[in-house]
């Protein structure tokens, strides 16, 4: 299903102006590669700072990082969700105390953190102890015809994905999985401050290409259900300036080369949802902890 309108209904226009001022903050903060984070713009407060984080690699356009993965688990119930770790309190040097939401994963420190920019670090969805909102996927209401078959709000289940061998669209090459639009603790929140995220099952993850410690991220981060193929999914913002982008939905896409990846529209970003990096970045504090 194309989409050529510039800022997508999904995108929330108010989302968008709400989030550049996180965009352009980290924009302004990296250069290339993980080693060119300016030192001044690092975040003093609670809950901010550099991180390293595994996600979707940049490969076109201003962007300048890529998008960050959500470790996924499923449920006894077939249901999908994004780990969200037991919050903890920690105290920083000065004797702040600030909550934080960290895990171990695949010997990586996921954190959710990874999430603090474009003005999510100001949702209510992205604090750590807000024991109003459950980590399980939600759809939203979609921008592919598969989704006309659920509902939005209903949980994401495996089921669903079934056909994801054999799914297929306008735009980009068969055999690369079937993806879903969604939301993400966002169920008690104003809709200004729903996390959008993208979940694909697919068979394109090449586990024998990664390097060991990107491999162990991988396999823990992205289950496999009974029926074969594997699970992963992305917070949907797009690291510029914060527009949720679209993945095999808009029309422009193939005018560079993002047939089969994540396009932003706006300006012109790529990223490849199947090449999977470990990168750094100034993750914002949430404003109670600065």
């Amino acid at each position: 299903m194309a989409n050529d309108d510039k800022y997508p209904v999904e995108s929330d226009r108010r989302r968008f102006v709400k989030g550049v001022v996180g965009g352009a903050a980290i924009s302004g903060a990296l250069a290339t590669g993980a080693v060119t984070v300016t030192s001044t713009t690092t975040p003093t407060g609670g809950g901010g700072g550099i991180m390293n984080y595994f996600g979707a690699n940049r490969t076109l356009g201003p962007a300048p990082r890529g998008l960050p993965q959500i470790p996924m688990e499923i449920t006894d119930d077939g249901e999908l969700a994004g780990v969200w770790p037991e919050p903890e309190s920690e105290t920083l040097g000065d004797g702040t105390e600030f909550v934080r939401s960290a895990a171990e994963i695949g010997g990586v420190e996921y954190t959710t953190e990874w999430f603090q920019y474009c003005g999510l670090q100001t949702f209510e969805g992205i604090v750590p102890d807000n024991t109003d909102e459950d980590a399980l996927f939600r759809y939203d209401a979609g921008v592919y015809d598969w989704m006309d078959e659920v509902d939005g709000g209903d949980v994401m289940l495996t089921e669903h994905f079934e056909d994801y061998d054999d799914w297929t669209t306008q735009i980009g090459d068969p055999d690369q999985g079937k993806p879903a639009t969604g939301t993400w603790r966002s169920e008690e929140v104003p809709a200004e401050e729903t996390i959008p995220i993208l979940v694909i099952k697919t068979d394109q993850l090449d586990f024998d290409a990664m390097d060991e410690r990107t491999r162990d991220w991988m396999e823990a981060a992205c289950p496999e259900d009974e029926d074969g193929g594997r699970y992963i999914a992305y917070v949907y913002k797009c690291t510029h300036f914060c527009c949720v982008p679209g993945y095999r939905s808009l029309a422009g896409a193939p005018d560079f080369g993002a047939d089969n990846k994540i396009y932003c529209n706006c300006h012109n970003s790529v990223y490849d949802p199947f090449d999977i990096v470990e990168d750094q970045f100034p993750s914002l504090p949430r404003p109670e902890d600065s």
